[in-house]
């Protein structure tokens, strides 16, 4: 069963860094498009970083803090998360192609 697996969450205070890993079970280096969502309590998911050939898109909110990226060679994706503020606080989702991660919490403390 292909799937995906997220990992890096947790709690951080204000100003701190977190790396979210998204691990895919199936190659990923013919996937062009990937990226990463948030779901905060009371608010419908939004999209936060995402990456297609070429091209790499964030939101307003993040941009100059979060950078995705990918590791072709460990069906990896990744979020590094500079500079946190509460307002960063959701669960957050991977997606690679039509996979979804199960999603993984992020808690920063102001």
């Amino acid at each position: 069963q292909v799937q995906l697996v997220e990992s890096g969450g947790g709690l951080v205070q204000t100003g701190g860094s977190l790396r979210l890993s998204c691990a895919a079970s199936v190659r990923i280096f013919s996937i062009t498009t990937m990226g990463w969502y948030r779901q905060a309590p009371g608010k419908q998911r939004e999209l936060v970083a995402e990456s297609r050939t070429g091209f790499t898109n964030y939101a307003d909110s993040v941009k100059g803090r979060f950078t995705i990226s990918r590791d072709n060679a460990k069906n990896t994706v990744y979020l590094q998360m500079n500079s946190l503020k509460p307002e960063d606080t959701a669960v957050y989702y991977c997606r690679i192609g039509a996979l979804w991660g199960q999603g993984t919490q992020v808690t920063v403390s102001s």
